[in-house]
């Protein structure tokens, strides 16, 4: 079963096989997580994201109709439900209890020293672009997603993502070369 396509595995999560469920989880739950925790930037909202993830295909298992690979379609639903609870916190507002738990970013002399590493700058820059512009980069080169499939997860043209993925290498850059980085990949 774990050599087992993905779409063979949905198929037998649609009949109720718990088994297929599990080796689906197991194969792409890491990569699911990373994703909606680069969305997010929060890891216990990025578990619930997960947790409501793979709670829709047990129960929408049925509904996949293999126009993208299961992959594409699991981020797609990653994406749905991360953006859906940054509106509800986002229309929630701010309680004092949640601000005290807000990190004062100011630069101390340790995070200086830290800025200095080349990796940390490029996660900082990446963390400086917009939600669409990271969204693409995360999906483009972490992911190895097409540009095809993510327009599917994005639910935008081709075209549009082409545009985006420019700007957000250009912002990036430009980023980069603020922080002292003048050749920005490693």
């Amino acid at each position: 079963m774990h050599t087992e396509p993905d779409e063979d595995l949905v198929k037998r999560i649609a009949s109720g096989d718990r088994l297929a469920m599990k080796v689906l989880f197991s194969r792409h739950q890491v990569h699911v997580y990373r994703f909606a925790l680069r969305l997010v930037r929060d890891e216990t909202v990025a578990e619930d994201v997960i947790s409501d993830v793979f709670m829709d295909l047990w129960r929408q298992a049925d509904r996949f109709e293999a126009r993208a690979s299961v992959t594409t379609w699991l981020l797609a639903i990653t994406r749905n439900k991360a953006y859906s609870l940054l509106r509800k916190r986002r229309e929630a507002g701010l309680d004092d209890e949640f601000a005290e738990t807000i990190e004062d970013e100011a630069d101390d002399p340790e995070i200086v020293l830290q800025k200095q590493d080349k990796g940390l700058a490029i996660r900082a820059c990446l963390g400086k672009l917009s939600l669409e512009h990271r969204e693409v980069i995360d999906l483009v080169y972490y992911h190895e997603t097409s540009v095809e499939e993510v327009a599917r997860i994005v639910g935008i043209p081709e075209n549009t993502v082409k545009t985006r993925l420019f700007h957000a290498r250009k912002k990036l850059g430009e980023l980069l070369k603020a922080a002292g980085i003048d050749r920005g990949w490693p």
